[in-house]
């Protein structure tokens, strides 16, 4: 829905100034019913109605552009993520949690400041087929799902089919909400210690008409009393992400690699594997489909994850779902197939199964 501001009757009271604003306000409610079996060293079946994501994450928000003349806009992006089963906020109780920030834009490219996605996350967009669904990346990775960071200075330009991009923060995340991707209890901005929180990330893409190329990396830096281990600024969790996706008729088949070296942890290096295909059945009904594997260096912690979905929309703006995943932990491992609530793990080396129902619909 676009509407026109206040801002549009005072300009053209206000002699000398720009040409009105456009603001669109946006948002998506996605919920439904899920369980998953095998909770904790009991087994235990549970059900319940997801509180961080389902095929996406409940959000709403603000964006506009002000054309400046000369091909150049000043732009803004508010963007609030929210638990549909309960209408609490989520990011950790943030009022605009998902982004918030303020830019300019050309032919140049974009400049932006504020709380915002790293490189990380528009490299793995479109190669991830799941993407953000309740059984996906994000069961194996909490940090996918949760690529952005507060404080933020980020460049993104697109020249033909090369993108170019990259962030800086002086301070990741302020929030203390944890520990968990919402809130990591690591401010930086700290002038006894300059290194404390910083994040960095960089992204170089290729995008042909019926293919693409990537490669990203994100850099994390812990700070005192960071959650996940990285109590001190010398500590760092890197990932390096090559991905890409290629249509084989109206088929979307797309895969990739992401290599993490997390210093906080005893088992630091890691590969998570990852290959989906997207394909429209009909014009209304559609199914995706994921395998990912994720394996620990120098340990026999790994893990094997399947993952899938179909999509009945009845118009462009509501759809109908189920979604289904299995994943089958080895050694120590305990990650959950469940991705949209905290709390459903398995014991050590343990497998689930999950399921879920529901419906999507934007504005």
């Amino acid at each position: 829905m676009k509407i026109r501001t206040i801002a549009t009757a005072l300009l053209t009271a206000t002699p000398g100034l720009a040409g009105a604003q456009n603001v669109t306000l946006y948002g998506v409610v996605d919920t439904g019913v899920a369980f998953v079996n095998g909770v904790g060293a009991a087994r235990d079946t549970e059900a319940f109605m997801p509180n961080l994501t389902a095929t996406v994450p409940s959000r709403w928000g603000l964006r506009g552009s002000e054309d400046l003349g000369g091909g150049n806009k000043a732009l803004f992006w508010l963007e609030s993520g929210f638990s549909p089963d309960s209408g609490a906020a989520n990011q950790g109780g943030r009022l605009f949690g998902r982004q918030a920030l303020v830019g300019l834009s050309g032919a140049w490219g974009q400049v932006a400041f504020g709380r915002q996605y790293t490189m990380l996350f528009w490299a793995m967009a479109e190669p991830d087929m799941l993407g953000p669904n309740i059984f996906g990346s994000g069961s194996l990775d909490s940090y996918i799902p949760n690529t952005r960071a507060d404080n933020a200075i980020s460049y993104k330009g697109t020249f033909g089919g090369v993108t170019v991009g990259a962030t800086y923060s002086f301070g990741r995340d302020v929030v203390n909400a944890g520990p968990s991707p919402a809130g990591t209890n690591c401010a930086g901005e700290n002038t006894a210690d300059s290194r404390a929180c910083r994040e960095w990330s960089a992204l170089f893409k290729y995008d042909a008409q019926r293919w693409s190329v990537g490669v990203a990396y994100d850099s994390l830096r812990g700070g005192p009393g960071a959650f996940g281990g990285l109590t001190n600024s010398s500590l760092t969790d890197d990932r390096l992400s090559v991905n890409g996706y290629f249509m084989l008729g109206d088929a979307k088949i797309g895969g990739g690699w992401l290599r993490r070296d997390n210093r906080a942890s005893t088992t630091p290096r890691s590969d998570m594997y990852y290959a989906g295909v997207s394909y429209p059945i009909t014009a209304a009904f559609s199914v995706d489909a994921e395998a990912y594997h994720l394996r620990f260096h120098d340990s026999p912690n790994k893990a094997w994850m399947f993952a899938g979905r179909g999509t009945y929309a009845f118009s462009k703006r509501t759809s109908a779902y189920g979604t289904a995943g299995f994943i089958d932990n080895r050694g120590n491992l305990a990650l959950s197939v469940n991705g949209g609530q905290a709390g459903t793990n398995p014991g050590p080396g343990g497998n689930q199964f999950g399921a879920m129902v529901g419906v999507k619909h934007t504005f």
